[in-house]
């Protein structure tokens, strides 16, 4: 689809940055900024910065950065025509129709194509489960789990064989290629052992996205192989970190909240339970991208976590990031049972309701969890457990909510309230107050680093091996596009066609472009301009890198001068070398005459 800059930039200009952002990450305000943990790597102290002024976002610990279209481009995996369909629809602008390139037909087909060999794979694992002898092992392991033939049916459940090519041979079959076996995280090949199954003896879980595509698995195996659990890698249909089990079917029963779960095991007994409103996290913690799922839909959640020391832990995180987003969070007491599972096969669905009735609220769930830590028949253990549950009730914002808070911790736990409210007082006063139980424990339940982290270790690599003078044309540019002026005051000895290296000669000449029609920069839509995801990013790069020297009048001078000679003897240098020049004489004296360039402000 053709869509002229004019109207591109009118759609991008009217989605403001952070307005769209906070739709999928939590953003709070910080001086003129807004900050969150990044969304793109694992990290505890927030370090992604969005500017409204700026309409651009920078994590400065992965050095991600670019403008909203980049953002749903590398959050949500959307092309770039999707991002700016989403973005015009958000503010009801019709875009005209048009034509796909062959680049967009390509990717569109790609990812078709991995939703259709998951499907194939998913029907070729529950054939096997319900009509094969070979699969009775993994059909009686769901039964002895009082897994109903009607539930194996609904959820697509599967058997991978015990042959470890088995499913290859049979994709083979059906005309699969290799590349896109491997791409689907189905197959792995090997020059020596050839082609292997990802998954094989284990039963099999077909994970789904909210349009009900099969776009992974999960597998238990059968046996004592390693590992218990495996899912799918992350391909280009799935982030672990972004995706529900089952929450295309939880999304449309969640009118009394969400009940988040640790496995998709748990899901599947909760859902043949009738409760249909249960999701869970995939071999991960609760992430922020899962939080922003949940909250299109609802803002109440139930955490059915196992009851042993690590399910206590993951719901601590996950309090503190649904605490973020501002949902309410209930954590549903399962002991003296394991899990959600286990619970209902011993009680019953009657019992669990009563138990969602009754779960506890997760800022009190916090305070009963650090009570078992004191004995409060002592007084010394009592003080020291009133200061620790001050800490958590000091950073309740909202002053009514507080209060409330003090009395029923106070009442629940035979405290004084006046003794409690002093101290929460102190404590908000002192700047001590502790947002989240979660912040202070151990990480142990962290993400594991996926394939975001190692993209960004892979950019971290590539920064060091660019081109010099690539680095230094982008470094100009970053001096001019921070101070646009300058883009006039150098009009006389500096032009676009002075950058040459890479994708600098587009930035230059929008950026000149752009001066000489309104006398101003407009990152934003220079951003936007560029199509594909690296370019965007390495745009941005430009844009929001950081000045590492004094921007006093004469230091700026000294560094313009400095690098336009270098930028100019450069390109001077390249035209000198291509053996196709006519008039190398009058380019030495230019490049002699480049040298003795200084710039005055």
């Amino acid at each position: 689809m053709f869509i002229p800059k004019e109207l591109k930039d009118e759609i991008v200009a009217r989605n403001d940055i952070v307005d769209v952002l906070s739709e999928h990450i939590a953003l709070k305000r910080s001086g003129s900024d807004y900050v969150c943990c990044c969304p793109f790597h694992n990290e505890k102290t927030p370090s992604f910065h969005v500017s409204r002024e700026r309409q651009r976002y920078k994590c400065f610990g992965c050095e991600t950065g670019g403008g909203v279209i980049t953002f749903l481009m590398k959050y949500e995996n959307m092309t770039f025509p999707e991002a700016v369909k989403h973005l015009a629809d958000r503010v009801g602008i019709d875009l005209p129709e048009r034509e796909l390139t062959d680049e967009e037909k390509k990717r569109i087909t790609k990812r078709e194509k991995l939703f259709d060999i998951n499907l194939t794979a998913a029907g070729y694992f529950h054939y096997l489960l319900v009509n094969t002898e070979r699969g009775k092992v993994g059909y009686e392991y769901f039964r002895k789990r009082g897994i109903t033939d009607e539930t194996i049916k609904n959820f697509g459940l599967g058997y991978a064989d015990v042959y470890r090519d088995d499913l290859y041979k049979y994709l083979k079959s059906k005309g699969y290629s290799n590349e896109l076996m491997r791409d689907a995280g189905l197959v792995k090949f090997d020059e020596k052992y050839g082609a292997s199954d990802m998954f094989w003896n284990r039963v099999i879980v077909p994970i789904t996205d909210m349009s009900n595509n099969v776009i992974a698995f999960g597998g238990r195996v059968l046996g004592d192989a390693k590992p218990k659990y495996l899912n799918t890698r992350e391909t280009e249909v799935f982030n672990k970190s972004r995706n529900l089990f089952a929450m295309y079917t939880a999304k449309s029963k969640c009118k009394k909240g969400i009940i988040l779960c640790e496995g998709y095991m748990d899901v599947i007994a909760m859902h043949q339970a009738g409760f249909q409103n249960s999701t869970a996290s995939l071999g991960t913690a609760f992430t922020e991208g899962q939080a922003a799922i949940v909250k299109k839909y609802t803002s109440d959640v139930y955490l059915a976590y196992d009851s042993d020391g690590a399910g206590t832990n993951a719901a601590m995180k996950a309090i503190s990031i649904l605490r973020k987003y501002d949902m309410s969070q209930k954590v549903i007491n399962l002991k003296p049972y394991k899990d959600p599972d286990e619970f209902i096969k011993a009680e019953g669905a009657e019992a669990f309701e009563e138990r969602i009735k009754n779960a506890l609220n997760g800022r009190l769930f916090e305070i009963d969890f650090i009570s078992s830590s004191y004995n409060l028949d002592d007084p010394e253990e009592k003080t020291k457990f009133m200061k620790a549950s001050g800490k958590l009730l000091a950073g309740i914002d909202d002053k009514v909510e507080r209060s409330n808070y003090i009395e029923k911790v106070a009442t629940k736990y035979y405290l004084d309230k006046e003794v409690l409210k002093g101290i929460v007082s102190e404590i908000g006063l002192a700047g001590l107050a502790q947002r989240n139980l979660a912040d202070t424990m151990p990480d142990d339940t962290a993400d594991i680093p996926d394939v975001v982290d190692n993209r960004v270790r892979r950019e971290k690599k590539a920064t060091k091996e660019e081109n010099p003078s690539e680095e230094k044309e982008m470094y100009l540019l970053t001096i001019m596009a921070n101070n646009e002026e300058l883009v006039g005051k150098l009009s006389d000895v500096l032009s676009e066609k002075d950058f040459t290296e890479g994708i600098t000669g587009e930035v230059a000449r929008l950026m000149f472009e752009q001066y000489r029609s309104t006398g101003k920069v407009d990152v934003a839509s220079i951003i936007c301009d560029f199509e594909d995801l690296e370019s965007q990013e390495k745009v941005s790069k430009i844009f929001t890198t950081d000045f590492d020297f004094d921007t006093t009048p004469s230091a700026m001078e000294k560094i313009l001068t400095d690098l336009i000679i270098k930028v100019k003897t450069n390109n001077i240098d390249k035209q000198l070398t291509a053996g196709n020049v006519t008039n190398r004489i009058q380019l030495a004296q230019e490049k002699e005459k480049v040298k003795k360039l200084r710039i005055n402000l």
